[in-house]
């Protein structure tokens, strides 16, 4: 029986994160067609063009797989699994609500989840080196570089909740936090999210792929579905890391009658921070690399240090 209500709570959970990312892809075209004033097509779906995301997902099962003569096809064909993989490993240890609604509780489940993040550069390597293409080399090059500078703000501003609420279990910190965490965890809050987009390559940061440089950058030789399993990663890495910064900074599941509709609040906050992902892409251009590593250095490590050192002092002086 214990493994059969592993089971079954680790397929409602997944099943339940899994829908998400489907919806963000939908919300971002639809989002991104109003804010530009250029609507697209309304023909797929009986109402706004609503299945328009499974008629492109209908085209890209349709499309021929094509591997370049001079790639490494093993390495090829496995990277967009590899990209993908480690974000839905990642959504097992979210919790979607009080109580056992989290597809596995893990005592170090901060620490599970920020590695596993980071698996996602060596998907893109594998990719960059694996497609013979010089633009994809280049961009594989600008994505190892920025992943490898933005994991140390991501990983800080985290330690920093972890440290507020003593546990790197994630239901414990969601259990633990306050909602004057909000004040005082902001300045994390923010480097959080920003390093976030970075890790994801997200606009305003999205060197790596940077269409009117590198035409698609490490992912200028996929066609059909491993072109598809690339885009759903992002989508999916866009649902972990918004997942992610409600359950660190925004309380997770805390809200009205929390016990009963927990998931709902938690559905509402990631969401909420999906929609932001989607509006720093219409609304900010894309950064050059020495304004990226700029940024990195010289403004988030600086600030999520001293966010550290404060929530060091605030626990001290609350002991």
């Amino acid at each position: 029986m214990d493994w059969l209500e592993l089971a079954l709570r680790v397929g409602a959970v997944t099943v339940a994160f899994l829908v998400l990312p489907l919806l963000v892809g939908q919300t971002e075209h639809k989002v991104m067609a109003h804010m530009q004033a250029r609507l697209g097509p309304m023909y797929a779906g009986a109402f706004h063009g609503w299945a328009q995301l499974i008629a492109d997902g209908v085209k890209f099962v349709q499309k021929e797989d094509i591997t370049p003569r001079a790639a490494d096809g093993p390495v090829f064909k496995l990277a967009p699994g590899v990209a993908l993989i480690p974000y839905l490993l990642v959504l097992l240890v979210i919790p979607l609500g009080p109580g056992d609604l989290v597809g596995q509780p893990l005592d170090i489940g901060l620490f599970f989840a920020l590695a596993i993040v980071g698996v996602g550069v060596v998907a893109v390597l594998m990719a960059a080196w694996s497609s013979a293409n010089k633009y994809s080399l280049l961009g594989g090059l600008r994505a190892a570089a920025q992943l490898m500078g933005y994991e140390l703000p991501f990983v800080l501003a985290a330690a920093s909740v972890a440290m507020a609420a003593g546990t790197l279990s994630l239901p414990l910190i969601v259990e633990r936090w306050e909602p004057w965490w909000l004040l005082w965890q902001l300045p994390a809050t923010l480097v959080f999210f920003i390093a976030g987009l970075a890790e994801i390559r997200r606009p305003p940061f999205d060197m790596p792929i940077a269409d009117s440089e590198l035409v698609f950058g490490y992912m200028t030789e996929y066609t059909g579905l491993r072109f598809a399993f690339f885009l759903l990663a992002e989508y999916v890495g866009i649902v972990v890391i918004s997942a992610l910064t409600a359950t660190l900074f925004l309380g997770g599941w805390h809200g009205p009658m929390a016990e009963s509709l927990g998931w709902l609040w938690m559905l509402l906050k990631t969401g909420a921070v999906a929609f932001l992902v989607i509006w720093f892409r219409v609304a900010w251009p894309r950064l050059r690399e020495d304004q990226l590593q700029r940024l990195c250095w010289l403004i988030l490590v600086p600030v999520a240090l001293a966010q550290l050192v404060l929530t060091a002092w605030v626990r001290v002086a609350m002991a």
